[in-house]
């Protein structure tokens, strides 16, 4: 059985999230983070964090990428009633039982993201489209041939098309320094 955790290729989510989760992390999607919040009033971290990011389910931090590992029925267990506790604690679970089955859920979504071989690498989009949260998930691999040793030798995606959404980041980079 494959599951998700969280991985941290440089230190960047240590400072695009208000929290980043710990490398190794079980992580799930995180939308639910966000039921109760308006996208279009989301700024900053918090927009970063809908935008991109995978809820670390023991620190309930972000984490930009996420990598699938072999894991067993026990392992799986422990993180479904590990996210039971959370969703109970912090996100308002009506009961133990409601929560237990929300997890489920999550993690259930999880295990459907985990399609591609061991040690794969996923992102994730979120936009808010026609009253919906709306996630597309993008698998990263390394190219034929070559071995992976920096982010940036991840340039296969696997999804759908590329988001219309363009950073200028030479822009970004000018504008910090004035």
């Amino acid at each position: 059985m494959k599951l998700l955790r969280t991985i941290r290729l440089d230190a960047s989510d240590t400072f695009v999230f208000d929290a980043a989760a710990e490398p190794g992390e079980w992580a799930v999607s995180g939308a639910f983070a966000f039921w109760d919040k308006d996208p279009a009033t989301l700024d900053g971290k918090k927009r970063a964090a809908f935008r991109s990011g995978f809820l670390g389910v023991n620190s309930l931090g972000w984490s930009t990428l996420v990598q699938i590992v072999e894991t067993t029925e026990a392992e799986r267990a422990i993180l479904v009633d590990l996210l039971a506790e959370q969703l109970a604690r912090h996100f308002g679970a009506p009961t133990i039982a409601a929560a237990k089955a929300a997890a489920e859920e999550e993690v259930a979504f999880a295990q459907s993201l985990c399609t591609v071989p061991l040690d794969g690498v996923i992102a994730v989009h979120r936009t808010f489209e026609d009253g919906a949260v709306r996630e597309t998930f993008r698998t990263l691999r390394p190219r034929e041939g070559l071995k992976p040793t920096r982010v940036f030798s991840f340039l296969e995606v696997e999804g759908e098309d590329e988001s219309s959404e363009q950073i200028d980041l030479a822009t970004l980079a000018e504008r910090e320094h004035k």
